[in-house]
């Protein structure tokens, strides 16, 4: 995208340690050199990461998923991307290594702006941490894009809790909306208690949450309406999973 003119390029692609994809006692362990494709077809991922295997296949194409890294995208923090609103909404823990050390760093602090991350200079993400999902928790995931493969204009990413038919927990992150994924907590606790066909309360609670930006492909007006509409596809699709 002509963003940055690097002096030099480093090839990271014969470091065991930022490959592999394991199960831990907390949950599950991804080496930041994980691709796109794998996380498609890792039956860990689909057990233990369920909304990273449901959003994996709507990035790009199968040339780039093949080559492209789940550090790199959270790397390169496009907001419009949908692996950093994975992230938030898995509340996934980010292992930074640098000259001075070893840090961790909580996916919702991580993204500070567009391409903005909270890496300093000579650190790179050398894992992705994501815990155990409750059970009963299932993936929400939707997005809006010109073509298949092309950026989002807007999209949702998160994770709910079906209890007898009533959602019990909710977390809800947006991404193509702001200029880094954007959690939307007040929707999220307006959906508890009802019926995932339930939505309008959290539709009017995003207005609350969201103050969206206006870009080539949507204005703020038509972002806030369509993150209503996705809110009410993705609960939709949560309603399939459980039948």
């Amino acid at each position: 995208m002509r963003l940055l003119e690097p002096e030099l390029l480093i090839d990271l692609n014969g470091l065991a340690e930022l490959t592999g994809i394991d199960e831990t006692a907390g949950g599950l362990r991804l080496g930041a050199l994980t691709r796109h494709a794998e996380l498609s077809r890792s039956p860990l991922v689909a057990r233990l990461a369920p909304l990273l295997a449901r959003a994996a296949p709507h990035i790009a194409h199968a040339a780039i998923r093949n080559r492209g890294t789940l550090g790199g995208s959270l790397g390169h923090a496009d907001p419009a991307a949908e692996l950093p609103a994975c992230a938030v909404a898995l509340d996934a823990l980010l292992h930074i290594q640098g000259p001075k050390g070893t840090r961790r760093i909580a996916a919702r602090d991580f993204f500070t702006g567009v391409f903005s991350t909270a890496l300093i200079p000579g650190e790179i993400i050398v894992a992705i941490e994501v815990p155990k999902p409750a059970p009963g928790t299932l993936p929400l995931f939707a997005e809006l894009a010109r073509r298949q493969g092309d950026y989002a204009i807007a999209g949702i990413a998160g994770t709910a809790r079906l209890e007898a038919g009533l959602l019990r927990e909710a977390r809800l992150v947006f991404f193509g909306i702001g200029d880094r994924p954007v959690e939307a907590p007040q929707a999220a606790a307006a959906l508890v208690g009802r019926q995932p066909e339930k939505v309008d309360a959290a539709v009017a609670a995003l207005a609350r949450d969201l103050d969206p930006t206006a870009d080539l492909n949507a204005s703020a007006a038509m972002k806030r309406q369509l993150a209503g509409v996705l809110l009410g596809r993705a609960l939709g699709g949560l309603m399939v999973q459980a039948a």
